[in-house]
């Protein structure tokens, strides 16, 4: 089959996918697995199309199921406990209501440097609800104002994982990388708070749809402002300990690394995470943990589905070898950093993940960089982050992170693509711009 023919029958798969989702009201795994059939049953070979869909499933849920379930279990502690309150109550004294947003965004500006972006946002989802009820701003900006400042590191800066991939493979300076990483960052998180905040100025306030669900309880009745803290932030510092730990001591053979490597698992500390979630617990018995974490799997479930098949999705995109042509295409051209940031812009909008987009452009563009004048210490680093600015856009409906966004932020499928999607957009072509400036200036 050509590549223009694959091309075409992936297009047509994405947009029935935010037809049957947005448009028809199709639940999100049921369109997702009948668009994977059709995308697999018309361009792969008979005998590898049960298996691509299972690998796609399995391997998501692998890679972020267990996160999706502690990360959860935390949120419905918070959440019955009145931890989101007192945690949405500080910070709400220390910036002001009509702040929250900014506040929201640093957290996860600062929290997304070490940690995945699905985690982060899992873990500070429910205090951006707290917050969007609290400071009566609408769930879809404050949702997509958390996401991209998450995101916007996420895809520029080691030790994630893309990041750290390629810069190794282009020979890149990770400390140069990491220092300039997050000044290109800085911009592209705020054109998509600003852009967000504009695209959402005409929706209604939020304002609490569950009845007897109470936002504002007494003080008196909630727990301590240290213990609503815990929670979030030991797996935060505990996942960042172990990945300056690493960075640092390439080896891993140093006390500090031993320590920090086994806690600092996103796994293990989110379990220690669940575990101090429960010292909130007024009764601290079986009976109540049971109750959180029925609840909580009651939760997880459908979004775990829904990111499963997102990932299945992306899984038989890949194995069309689409993305793969698309680099070959533009391999060709002599358009200087266009050429890594268009490569990673394809692979991202056709396959989903950042992470393979970025190692992708890179295994391209390696042999290139001497034709393509970025073979300086300058080069490897604006080549670098111009594959980081394409691989942030777009984040759509084959993109497992998308999901989380979506379901965790109980958000309407089409709001999630008007707003977060086209944020990550305007994020990509930002940060290249700035790319694009400077390298005018240091190549």
């Amino acid at each position: 089959m050509s590549t223009l023919t694959i091309s075409i029958l992936v297009i047509i798969s994405i947009i029935a996918i935010i037809i049957l989702t947005s448009r028809l009201k199709l639940h999100a795994f049921l369109a997702l697995f009948i668009v994977s059939l059709f995308l697999a049953f018309t361009t792969l070979p008979a005998d590898t199309i049960i298996k691509t869909i299972k690998d796609g499933f399995g391997g998501t849920m692998g890679s972020i199921g267990f996160l999706i379930i502690l990360g959860a279990v935390i949120g419905i502690t918070l959440d019955k406990t009145g931890g989101t309150i007192i945690i949405a109550s500080y910070i709400l004294s220390r910036t002001g209501e009509k702040r929250s947003a900014v506040a929201l965004a640093i957290t996860g500006f600062i929290t997304g440097l070490p940690i995945f972006c699905d985690s982060g946002f899992i873990i500070l989802s429910g205090l951006a609800k707290s917050l969007s009820l609290r400071s009566k701003i609408a769930m879809p900006f404050m949702a997509t104002v958390l996401a991209c400042s998450l995101y916007s590191v996420h895809c520029l800066i080691p030790p994630h994982p893309g990041a750290l991939a390629a810069a190794g493979m282009l020979d890149a300076n990770i400390g140069y990388l990491i220092i300039i990483g997050i000044l290109f960052a800085i911009p592209g998180a705020l054109a998509a708070y600003f852009w967000s905040k504009w695209i959402t100025r005409k929706l209604p306030p939020a304002t609490n749809q569950e009845p007897g669900a109470d936002y504002r309880m007494p003080v008196d009745g909630l727990p301590p402002v240290f213990l609503s803290f815990l929670p979030v932030v030991v797996p935060l510092i505990l996942i960042t300990f172990k990945s300056l730990a690493v960075l640092i001591d390439k080896s891993g053979q140093g006390l500090l690394t031993k320590i920090f490597y086994f806690p600092g698992e996103p796994v293990i500390a989110l379990s220690i995470g669940v575990i101090l979630s429960f010292l909130l617990l007024k009764k601290k018995n079986i009976a109540s943990v049971n109750s959180v974490l029925s609840e909580a799997v009651v939760k997880a479930g459908p979004i775990l589905i829904i990111t499963a098949a997102g990932g299945m999705f992306g899984m038989v995109i890949r194995s069309t070898g689409i993305g793969e042509a698309m680099g070959r295409m533009l391999t060709g051209t002599s358009i200087g950093l266009l050429v890594p940031f268009l490569i990673a812009v394809g692979m991202k909008t056709a396959q989903g993940s950042s992470t393979v987009a970025i190692i992708t452009t890179a295994s391209f563009v390696v042999p290139m960089l001497p034709m393509l004048g970025l073979d300086s210490e300058w080069g490897k680093i604006m080549t670098m982050l111009a594959m980081g600015s394409g691989s942030m856009m777009v984040s759509h409906a084959n993109d497992s992170y998308f999901w989380v966004v979506n379901n965790f932020s109980e958000l309407e499928v089409g709001t999630t693509l008007k707003v977060y999607s086209s944020s990550t957009l305007v994020m990509g072509i930002v940060v290249f711009a700035c790319v694009w400036a400077l390298s005018l200036f240091v190549l």
